[in-house]
């Protein structure tokens, strides 16, 4: 915008500050909000970069700036919520430890889970035991209990066949 171009847009903004206001009021619905993006567009106004190009409708433009700083204005004040909102949210947070009911579930798990573990033939559950439990790679474990690599996986199959046909 050019100087003169700032200068016409700004009289023109002073001198129909009153109309400007009326119509951003019923645009919007709230004259607070229409105020607030009236300043925000002069304030625009005032840090705006020169350019060669006049404003043919000045009515229109300030308009089109005064909406834009209002939805803006709204966009961030949307972003945050109010304290009560805030209290309201960590009130419904749930818990996130678990109640009685669901230890007593878990635990009850855990023990079927131990048993059919233990029908299982002992090299099968070492194997399942020290790949699953204790972390150990595939060949060292091989490399423990003196079998092949091919037998560890074989049987770490097996074991994951029984466990799922048998807590299902």
């Amino acid at each position: 915008m050019s100087q003169s171009s700032l200068v016409v847009l700004r009289d023109f903004m002073l001198k129909r500050y009153d109309d400007l206001k009326r119509r951003l009021t019923l645009q919007l619905g709230n004259v607070d909000l229409a105020g607030d993006a009236l300043q925000d567009t002069w304030l625009r106004l005032e840090s705006t970069p020169e350019s060669r190009e006049p404003v043919q409708y000045p009515l229109s433009y300030l308009m089109r700036m005064a909406t834009n700083a209002a939805l803006d204005r709204l966009r961030a004040d949307g972003r945050f919520l109010s304290g009560e909102e805030v209290e309201q949210l960590f009130e419904n947070l749930a818990d996130p430890t678990p109640g009685p009911a669901q230890t007593a579930e878990a635990r009850s798990e855990a023990e079927r889970l131990a048993a059919v573990i233990a029908k299982m033939p002992q090299r099968r559950r070492n194997i399942l035991i020290l790949i699953r439990v204790d972390d150990m790679p595939r060949q060292e474990v091989a490399d423990r209990l003196g079998v092949s690599l091919s037998l560890v996986d074989r049987e770490l199959k097996r074991a994951h066949a029984y466990l799922m046909e048998h807590m299902q």
